[in-house]
């Protein structure tokens, strides 16, 4: 694999990995913040009647903030994965390019088409 593709991989891997993990970190302060302020009981009359356990804690949420946390949260986890895959086979053909040797792997290239 050329040096171009290889650094264009990395890349990727960590434009996705960075951002899920970013996402991750600011919905557990999200989750503190409502495990903080969030009333521990149903409140019909705040609309806060979607149960979220945090901890062992149970607080209660409007179906909205229950609805965009979770897509947060979800959305977050599967932009990591999707990266960490990404790296994963970065670092297979880094690995597989520092055996054979960039003079190997560019005449392989070359003969391959």
């Amino acid at each position: 694999m050329k040096s171009s593709r290889l650094a264009r991989l990395k890349f990727f891997a960590l434009l996705f990995m960075l951002p899920g993990l970013a996402g991750l970190i600011i919905s557990a302060m999200i989750e503190v913040n409502y495990l903080n302020t969030l009333p521990r009981g149903p409140a019909p009359e705040q609309l806060r009647t979607e149960p979220r356990n945090i901890d062992g804690i149970v607080i209660y949420q409007t179906v909205e903030e229950n609805r965009k946390l979770n897509l947060m949260e979800y959305s977050s986890v599967g932009l990591f994965v999707f990266g960490l895959g990404l790296g994963l086979v970065y670092l297979e053909r880094w690995s597989s390019r520092q055996v054979r040797g960039p003079a190997q792997d560019d005449e392989l290239t070359q003969s391959l088409g």
